[in-house]
């Protein structure tokens, strides 16, 4: 188990520098809970927050394809999508106007690798 780790740690990396953005808008905004009312703010906490419920069902399922032994290129694309997906996403929901194409592509690039790595689950565990 080689491979999920380096992926973990990277996007760990990334949701320590989304924290700090939310943080760092909420001491200038003076919002201590919610939002305030602050289009920056709710932008900031949204793409925190949907970093938080997409990358760790997906690190679960690369560390479960690695553990039933996929194959490291499987295991590296999952983490791949994962990262630019995430990227792509972060970027466009931090920006104003947003960029949709740029949110979508994110959000297919997250979407494929959920689907890959469950898939790729099911087959190693049936298989």
């Amino acid at each position: 188990m080689t491979i999920t780790p380096v992926y973990a740690a990277l996007l760990a990396l990334f949701f320590v520098f989304l924290s700090m953005r939310v943080a760092m808008q909420r001491r200038e905004a003076k919002v201590a809970l919610g939002d305030g009312g602050n289009r920056q703010l709710l932008r900031r906490m949204r793409t925190h927050g949907n970093f938080a419920e997409y990358v760790p069902i997906t690190l679960i399922l690369m560390l479960l394809a690695e553990l039933q032994q996929a194959p490291g290129w499987l295991v590296n694309a999952i983490g791949v999508l994962l990262i630019a997906g995430r990227l792509l996403h972060a970027y466009a929901v931090s920006r104003e106007p947003e960029p949709l194409p740029v949110r979508a592509s994110g959000m297919v690039l997250t979407m494929s690798a959920i689907v890959i790595g469950a898939i790729a689950n099911l087959v190693l565990a049936v298989g």
